[in-house]
């Protein structure tokens, strides 16, 4: 009796195992192009992680990842002991945390002024132009910036200084700096994702505008009562994911824009890592530093996620 039952139920295996391959052979095509991205992820994502044991040794780039000595926790040790990585750790926080109040509800803004435009060909021109400040290099904004807001010589403190009024140190003094810096990072950003939520609004069932029309609802209340929750699961998606980057912050922006005259705010962990790794060659404690921004940022995914779930969202697993 077991051993018959057994039988039966060894028996569908075959088949399934067919219908897979079956599946597999007719979409060949698909499964040919994901070749590419696996690739990418594999050589660029998961081969540098053997870079990570830096972090544990007293590297010598002469003797390599398996000639030099393994220190333990002694980096890390180091890094915390260091001032400068305090200011750092805080310069990144607080410049995320204000793209995430000011940056992050940008597109979705502009996703929905979008949305109600009925004009089309107006409609793709504000699209087209608003995508553009994406494609261009930071350098190129860099050089932008300073022609625009420079103490002297940039284009609006000459407006400024022709009206009789004294110049202002957009690019000099600390808060002012930080007001050109978390405004260019909108207008750079806030096009760009607008794609997403225009790719979210078009999810939702157009039924429910017109049962609105009928109960006289205005266009602020659609917005509010149908455009917003139809895409909030796109929203919290995007929030977890700007949460994972709390404490990640590209190399080219602050970089950039930075000067000695604003280190205060504009030294920051990706530009902390250049000058020790690459301009005093400290190459463990430019990876310690490394994996202590990723580690940090993977509990921020994990943390945002979980409340996420908890309030009720699908979340990002």
């Amino acid at each position: 009796m077991d051993r018959s039952f057994a039988q039966t139920k060894s028996k569908p295996i075959p088949a399934i195992k067919r219908r897979q391959a079956t599946g597999i052979w007719k979409d060949y095509q698909l499964y040919l192009l994901m070749i590419l991205p696996i690739a990418y992820f594999i050589l660029f994502k998961y081969v540098p992680m053997y870079g990570a044991a830096i972090a544990f040794q007293d590297y010598s780039i002469f003797k390599g990842v398996g000639g030099s000595p393994w220190i333990g926790f002694e980096n890390f040790q180091e890094l915390f002991k260091m001032s400068q990585f305090y200011d750092v750790v805080r310069n990144t926080l607080m410049l995320n945390f204000l793209d995430l109040i000011f940056s992050f509800p940008a597109p979705i803004f502009l996703a929905l002024l979008l949305n109600e435009l009925r004009v089309l060909w107006f409609k793709k021109t504000a699209q087209t132009l608003l995508y553009l400040p994406h494609f261009i290099s930071w350098i190129i904004i860099g050089g932008l910036v300073y022609q625009m807001f420079s103490n002297k010589g940039g284009l609006i403190n000459n407006v400024v200084t022709s009206l009789g009024f004294e110049s202002i140190p957009f690019l000099t003094e600390k808060n002012h700096w930080l007001f050109v810096y978390l405004g260019t990072g909108i207008w750079q950003s806030a096009g760009w994702g607008t794609i997403i939520y225009l790719a979210a609004l078009t999810g939702i069932n157009r039924d429910l505008y017109e049962a609105a029309d009928v109960d006289g609802a205005g266009r602020l209340k659609k917005m509010w009562h149908i455009t917003l929750p139809g895409i909030r699961p796109t929203i919290v998606v995007m929030l977890i994911m700007q949460l994972g980057h709390i404490m990640t912050i590209g190399f080219e922006r602050p970089f950039v824009m930075g000067n000695t005259l604003v280190m205060d705010y504009a030294e920051v962990i990706s530009t902390f890592v250049y000058k020790a790794g690459l301009q005093s060659a400290q190459f463990s404690l430019a990876t310690a530093m490394g994996l202590f921004q990723a580690l940090v940022g993977l509990i921020f995914v994990i943390v945002s996620n979980t409340i996420a779930k908890k309030f009720g969202e699908q979340g990002i697993w």
